[in-house]
């Protein structure tokens, strides 16, 4: 089993950055994927960024947040980092950092483990 933990979070003003961490512990040698999710204010999962850890294909980036978010890897810690640069009002919300030993997607439903989430927000 994979355990996730994320830190990072907390408030910004808008056109601000903030860099979110996530650290993953255990059987990480079988991580595919790992990516990161934002609730909004109604409950909804949306697909942040997703990247494959142990295959070389493009990252998969939400449309909304392409040009203003990276996500990165540091192999050697097992962390994940997503770079949120000018950010916005709407990126506002829980995010959760997931992982997955089969699939990578910004479907919520690809991913098997999840972290217990850290709050972001964005004052305009």
């Amino acid at each position: 089993q994979v355990q996730l933990v994320e830190s990072g979070g907390g408030s910004v003003e808008a056109g601000g950055s903030m860099r979110l961490a996530c650290e993953a512990s255990g059987d990480t040698d079988n991580i595919y994927c790992m990516g990161w999710f934002r609730q909004d204010s109604r409950g909804e999962r949306l697909g942040v960024a997703a990247k494959y850890i142990s295959a070389d294909h493009p990252t998969h980036y939400g449309g909304s947040v392409k040009g203003r978010f990276t996500v990165s890897h540091d192999n050697a810690r097992n962390t994940l980092y997503l770079q949120m640069d000018n950010m916005k009002p709407e990126d506002a919300g829980m995010y959760y950092c997931v992982a997955d030993a089969a699939y990578c997607s910004l479907s919520p439903g690809s991913f098997e483990t999840w972290g217990q989430g850290t709050q972001v927000t964005v004052s305009s």
